[in-house]
């Protein structure tokens, strides 16, 4: 039996989940003088022990091949740290996936959460994705336009700092941008190979600072972002947000706090939260004047569906019945390419930041009869990276061979290889969501998860529009295309649903309360105490990275709270 123990205080404002929604709450709210409980399911966060960037192949076993590989630079860990907790399966933790869905789904139990190794792409959804169904019939619109919350984004981008160019796109909106790093020899060539069919290339938006800024130094380009920057001169909430807050003596941080429930009164608000300690399974409770919840979209509709109550009998804010519904990830195809006028050149370092200097926003956004809606972004991969597949690793794989012979067959292919990946929109559909799972619990007795998920011909159709461009640009720069993927496949070849990391719309926002369970700040319809800012608020998924918009987002709720705290309206 787990121990409950009451503490007395009543926190101002308790945020569970310290990702990009719950850091920047954070950081918002202690710049306004509030004070934040902030309740971490994971541990605390040491850059200097825990971030493994500038780790060696050959400080490791075999190289970091193989297993090691997945222990120390692969997508196991995502090569931040060798961490039971930070993975696609977490011990004790499990989900379960209905008969007939495919579904993964990451999660990163430490400070910070995704945003210490995400891929950092940092991009503002455009004025059509908030008003998706006036644009073109499809889905619902957001109860907030473009103009709402452009003040929000340039404030984020500000704080924490997006390099890139201003290009008057209307699918790629600009931004308060940093200078952009150099492109690469790789891209420069695709650029080009792509200007001559008609799609435009254009430096990357990174949350990754090219100069330095509020005191954060400039990316040395070390190129292992994935593994954590302990110069903090990319984004991560628990870097520039969360640690900083510290400082202000505004900000308690509760770590290995597992939240079971959010609790009620007799009036219907929220009044705190029952949490479990993870390292001594002990029940806590805190008590809180206002409930901010921020753990990731599937996670808060899974707090939200636990939190039962009688006046609440399908779980909290779920008057609507949409808690866990309409559950989205972007959709995701990729294909490699082997360009022979790449071999040969001078090996140099291309490290940069990681990721691509350039990407193609999406191009097509007015032409007609169009066989899908909505679109897609490309990122492009390429270069001399030393740890990550599809470079050396990957071509030591593939050669044959032994002495002189392997080396220079390794040597001829390395940096001859580029890769492009689609990121597109996924229409929202009511055959894709997650629920309780009704017999299975994870080890603190907490109910757990249950997945369901469809892509529709949409996004199929969507998927064969990609491989064909990849294919046609892999040919434009003279290259054969490699591992070629099927896009007949009945799924059209997309990854697998979760894979890319970018599910949201799981507790939608809307200005009816019978269809929605938050108003346009993030605030629940049925508990005027209770805001979620992190992506389940979002109406819809657009082929943009959410990261950036979770923060103005959260950004405009935090000022939107301070402000009726101050009136005494919460």
């Amino acid at each position: 039996m787990f121990q409950v123990r009451r503490s007395a205080p009543v926190h101002d404002v308790v945020v569970i989940g310290s990702g990009a929604g719950g850091g920047t709450v954070v950081q918002v709210l202690t710049q306004l003088g509030v004070k934040v409980t902030l309740l971490e399911a994971g541990p605390m966060l040491n850059p200097a022990k825990d971030f493994k960037e500038h780790m060696w192949p050959y400080q490791v076993p075999h190289r970091g091949a193989g297993a090691d590989a997945e222990q120390y630079f692969g997508r196991k860990n995502w090569g931040f740290w060798n961490a039971p907790n930070c993975a696609w399966e977490i011990n004790g933790e499990p989900y379960t996936v209905a008969p007939g869905s495919n579904f993964q789904w990451h999660r990163s139990r430490i400070l910070g959460g995704r945003t210490n190794h995400y891929g950092r792409i940092t991009l503002r959804f455009s004025d059509y994705d908030f008003k998706p169904y006036s644009f073109d019939g499809l889905g619902t619109d957001w109860p907030v336009t473009y103009d709402e919350i452009a003040p929000y984004y340039d404030r984020a981008e500000r704080f924490i700092g997006v390099c890139g160019t201003a290009e008057g796109i209307r699918s790629a909106p600009d931004g308060q941008f940093l200078p952009v790093p150099e492109a690469r020899i790789h891209e420069r060539m695709l650029q080009k190979a792509a200007g001559g069919l008609g799609i435009k290339v254009i430096p990357s938006r990174m949350s990754i600072l090219t100069k330095p800024l509020n005191g954060r130094p400039a990316c040395h380009y070390c190129g292992q972002c994935g593994r954590g920057c302990t110069t903090a001169s990319n984004y991560s909430s628990s870097q520039v947000q969360i640690l900083p807050a510290l400082k202000s003596g505004k900000l308690n941080i509760i770590p290995n706090a597992m939240a079971r429930e959010i609790l009620t009164d007799a009036t219907g608000k929220a009044s705190g939260v029952d949490y479990i300690d993870t390292q001594t399974r002990q029940m806590h409770r805190i008590r809180a004047r206002v409930v901010v919840v921020a753990c990731g979209a599937c996670e808060s509709a899974r707090l939200l569906l636990n939190s039962k109550s009688s006046r609440h009998p399908n779980g909290l804010a779920n008057g609507s019945g949409v808690v866990g519904r309409y559950l989205t990830d972007t959709v995701g195809y990729g294909l490699s390419g082997y360009v022979p006028a790449l071999e040969g050149m001078p090996k140099y370092n291309t490290d940069g930041y990681s990721g691509g200097h350039l990407y193609i926003p999406w191009w097509e956004l007015d032409k007609k009869n169009k066989d899908f809606p909505r679109g897609y972004h490309v990122e492009i991969g390429g270069g001399y990276g030393m740890p990550l597949v599809g470079s050396f690793h990957g071509i030591s794989r593939r050669v044959e061979g032994f002495g002189a012979d392997l080396k220079n067959n390794i040597l001829k292919e390395y940096g001859c290889i580029v890769g492009l990946s689609g990121r597109g929109e996924m229409i929202p559909n009511e055959h894709s969501f997650c629920e309780l799972d009704p017999t299975v619990t994870d080890r603190f007795g907490i109910p757990v998860l249950r997945f369901h998920f469809r892509w529709s011909e949409n996004e199929i159709k969507q998927a064969k529009h990609m491989h064909k461009t990849f294919v046609d640009i892999i040919e434009a720069m003279g290259g054969r295309v490699m591992g070629l993927r099927n896009p007949e496949r009945e799924d059209g070849g997309i990854s697998i649903p979760g894979s890319i990391i970018h599910e949201l719309g799981t507790v939608r926002m809307g200005d009816d309360p019978n269809k929605s369970a938050l108003n346009k700040w993030e605030q629940a319809h049925e508990v005027k105490n209770l805001f979620v800012c992190d992506a389940a608020p979002f109406v819809s998924n657009p082929d943009k990275n959410p990261t950036l918009s979770i923060n103005a987002f959260a950004w405009r709720a935090s000022d939107y709270m301070a402000d009726l705290m101050k009136k005494g309206d919460l």
